[in-house]
């Protein structure tokens, strides 16, 4: 260990902490906060959450990253500040204001404009954003003064509604499939009510069946003792709550850990989350249409007990 260099002592600890993210944080930032807290060998997050949005970002530690893309399918819920009447070169309010028009938008106008972005729709993914082409991200592009050609993306837009209208301000429930661009849709809404409209702010509220009613801020997390912050890790399992369930006998579960497959009972086909005879998390199984269950992503055969190991760190 060099000179002045710290030991820190990290742990095989797993499970998923859901964090409120504050405002301009990277969810690289916020898995590197939530992996010192909790001095994990490993973290990882359930999908990005961009650093001017705020709210519910699940870090999964340990053997609970295995499962982070069960969240990446997952529905999500936000609500959305929406400013009408400015157009921004990036579609939200960190952009430069590219156009100003005046408001003349009245109730019904508005609702028609959200009924028709509901339901399936086509999104054009914005320049600034970190999808690729050509093994570039496309807010590279941007920066330079350059536009692509995208293809438009078809996702499910569930629930758009309006919680509240101050002025040219509205404030908006939205719940939508994966891949949706909150900010597309502030713009899309704007160019139909023809006054042009950006993102104001974003705070994700709901990922899946994970709510951010479970969430901790950095600053709650920080002030718990190491003990008070094991206590509000979530099981691995929370990130696959909504597939069906399978229990196994103790002879089956040695069989299922050993990577043979099982017969698991009734159950529908397809991913299936697993437990043992004692009611532990396993992983995940695919079920065949004859009920067999085959081992798909499973958790270590030898669960951690949070027992330390020393590793250097500066």
């Amino acid at each position: 260990m060099r000179a002045g260099a710290l030991r820190i002592v990290r742990r095989r600890i797993d499970g998923v902490v859901l964090l409120d993210k504050p405002h301009g944080w990277s969810s690289n930032h916020a898995v590197q906060a939530v992996k010192r807290a909790y001095r994990a060998e490993r973290a990882g997050h359930t999908g990005t959450l961009d650093p001017l949005a705020t709210g519910l970002l699940p870090i999964c530690l340990g053997e609970a990253t295995k499962f982070s893309a069960g969240l990446l399918d997952a529905d999500k819920e936000y609500v959305a500040g929406v400013r009408l009447g400015i157009t921004t070169a990036t579609g939200d309010a960190e952009g430069e204001v590219l156009q100003t028009r005046a408001v003349a938008v009245d109730d019904r106008s508005l609702e028609a404009a959200l009924a028709a972005l509901r339901g399936e729709i086509d999104q054009v993914p914005p320049m600034y954003s970190a999808l690729k082409r050509d093994g570039r991200p496309l807010y590279e592009y941007a920066r330079a003064g350059l536009e692509v050609e995208r293809k438009p993306r078809r996702v499910m837009i569930h629930t758009l509604e309006l919680l509240e209208r101050d002025a040219d301000l509205l404030r908006l429930r939205v719940v939508c499939s994966k891949g949706t661009y909150v900010r597309v849709l502030a713009e899309d809404l704007g160019r139909a009510l023809g006054c042009g409209a950006h993102l104001a702010a974003l705070r994700r509220t709901r990922v899946g069946s994970l709510s951010l009613g479970q969430g901790v801020t950095p600053e709650r997390l920080e002030a718990l003792d190491e003990s008070a912050r094991d206590r509000i890790l979530l099981s691995a399992d929370a990130l696959v709550a909504e597939l069906p369930e399978a229990h196994l006998a103790a002879g089956e579960e040695a069989l299922l850990l050993r990577g043979q497959p099982v017969r698991g009972g009734a159950g529908p086909a397809g991913a299936t989350r697993v437990y043992g005879h004692t009611g532990d998390f396993l992983g995940l199984a695919e079920r065949a249409v004859d009920g067999t269950l085959h081992p798909r992503r499973l958790r270590r055969a030898d669960p951690p007990a949070n027992l330390a190991k020393g590793t250097d760190s500066q």
